[in-house]
């Protein structure tokens, strides 16, 4: 499959319903964006990335009681990670198999398509709760209180964007779900896409000069969540490709915004390329998957460039995009060489 494959919408698409949702992304990832920044948020990309996931999961907007549960069982984990890491940051032989253990339940419940966006919010948190509490301890404010403050926001960015933007008319008949993989490989897959996150997440620890790599293990995991053994060569290059776009427009995005220090430049960088990404990421499972893996790459390179974590900004965002090819590489690379197949794959 092709990247113009790729661009080319589902044909059980509603495109004016899918047009209103790139609109509430774009808007989502604007304002919530541009508020971190005002607010001088530590981490601004991620309410964001929130409200991106809770857009990106469903057309429509998450419930009140489905809404409030995320925030509270978000809330929950993260303040349980930070305990752990305290806990046993200096003894990474017991720390590591509960991040393992993380990974693998979010793993696992996005094989058996349940949770909506829960898993891939409770993924970044997992990432980036230990990389924070043991490398980035002096944030002026804890952790838990920036985790709480992202996710709730990220909520009501989303349903402020259905709010602007909400669908005309009844709602469409929902598709009928995927059929889901035998729950054997699921297990399987999900065990080493863990082990494989895991990896990257103990190097970034490890290794004091990618204490600022956030991007690495988020676009690892990103990818894993994206990547499918069966998927053509087209499709995997495809992939590549547009992840990397995200890492080289960060990079545009970032030097402008240098250039010309201004909110309004901000505002107008995030509004045109969330609207390049959004329009493709709600185009159908395949093409939402690689195109908002895309989007997540940017918020996240963006947001560091910008963001007042200790460090020489410049010069740690020249290497974010050599950062992004080694976590795609990475992960290709270990998935198709440890990941079960399936036993009607061919061989």
């Amino acid at each position: 499959m092709s990247t113009e494959a790729l661009a080319a919408p589902s044909p059980s698409i509603d495109l004016a319903r899918a047009k209103r949702q790139g609109l509430r992304v774009a808007l989502a990832v604007t304002l919530g964006f541009s508020l971190g920044l005002v607010n001088d948020s530590v981490l601004p990309f991620l309410a964001p990335l929130f409200a991106t996931q809770f857009l990106l999961a469903s057309y429509n907007p998450p419930g009140l009681r489905q809404g409030l549960g995320t925030v509270l069982l978000i809330f929950m984990v993260g303040a349980l990670l930070i305990f752990l890491t305290g806990l046993l940051g200096e003894r990474p032989l017991v720390l590591l198999p509960l991040l393992w253990l993380c990974y693998f339940s979010c793993f696992f419940a996005q094989g058996r398509q349940v949770g909506g966006a829960g898993p891939a919010l409770m993924l970044v948190i997992a990432i980036v709760v230990p990389l924070l509490d043991i490398l980035q301890r002096d944030l002026g404010e804890s952790i838990v209180l920036v985790l709480a403050k992202a996710v709730s926001i990220g909520l009501l960015l989303a349903w402020g964007a259905h709010a602007v933007f909400p669908d005309l008319g009844p709602a469409p008949v929902a598709p009928a779900p995927l059929p889901r993989t035998e729950l054997g490989y699921v297990t399987r897959q999900a065990m080493v896409s863990g082990a494989i996150l895991l990896g990257m997440v103990a190097l970034c620890l490890i290794d004091s000069r990618l204490a600022t790599a956030m991007v690495i293990p988020i676009t690892v995991a990103s990818l894993l969540s994206q990547f499918e053994l069966g998927m053509s060569s087209r499709t995997a290059a495809a992939l590549i490709v547009i992840n990397l776009l995200g890492g080289v427009v960060a990079s545009l995005a970032f030097t402008v915004s240098e250039l010309r220090p201004s909110l309004l430049w901000v505002i107008l960088i995030l509004l045109t390329v969330s609207l390049l990404f959004a329009g493709r990421a709600v185009m159908g499972a395949v093409t939402g998957k690689v195109f908002g893996g895309g989007l997540t790459t940017f918020l996240i390179l963006f947001g560091l460039g910008v963001s007042p974590l200790p460090g020489e900004t410049p010069e740690l965002f020249s290497t974010r995009i050599a950062y992004v090819l080694f976590a795609v590489l990475y992960a290709l690379c270990m998935a198709s060489l440890f990941w079960p197949r399936p036993r009607n794959a061919s061989h």
